[in-house]
């Protein structure tokens, strides 16, 4: 019961925000930082889910439990969730051609600077499996772009903004649960 009540106040919470966004006496959300650059409350010095609105966006439903990596595939985003369940940050990402299967994996290993699979330079790599032979893993385009996976070509790079990417490698250390959910 407690667990529905939260659910209903975070609701409540998220939609009186949206309701306010744009009210008169503060700025449109185009103005607003973005969700990667502000910090998560409670944690000072810590990347967290900004105050846009996207801190209540909730972690996907059966995407296991304690300190782990979301990955949805179909809402294209990544969350950072804490041991006490709650994401730390949450950001879009551009996937790779070639998908993992959902399930849970763990961190298998992690390159600081490297070419990715599509011959861009990248750092911040945070590999979790392969399929197919293609390794999958989270990384940062050195350059900062995030462009849609050629489909002519089978990369398993899910990319995000180098910000974003810098703050998964402080999370997700070799073990890292990452769970990947439709």
């Amino acid at each position: 019961m407690a667990g529905l009540t939260a659910a209903a106040l975070a609701a409540v919470g998220f939609l009186a925000y949206q309701a306010s966004a744009t009210a008169p006496d503060r700025p449109a959300q185009k103005d607003r930082p973005s969700a990667s650059a502000s910090p998560a409350p409670g944690k000072p010095g810590k990347p967290g889910a900004g105050d846009d609105g996207k801190r209540t966006q909730a972690v996907p439903p059966r995407s296991g439990s304690g300190e782990r990596v979301v990955y949805s595939l179909g809402d294209r985003r990544v969350w950072l969730v804490g041991e006490d369940e709650r994401p730390t940050r949450t950001y879009e990402v551009s996937p790779s051609t070639v998908s993992p299967p959902p399930g849970e994996y763990a961190v298998t290993s992690r390159t600081e600077n490297i070419t990715g699979s599509d011959g861009v330079p990248i750092e911040h790599s945070v590999v979790f499996t392969s399929v197919d032979g293609v390794v999958i893993g989270f990384s940062a385009a050195v350059d900062g772009s995030t462009p849609a996976a050629d489909p002519e070509q089978r990369t398993g790079g899910i990319r995000a903004s180098r910000e974003d990417g810098a703050a998964l490698w402080e999370f997700a250390e070799a073990g890292t649960k990452i769970v990947v959910v439709d």
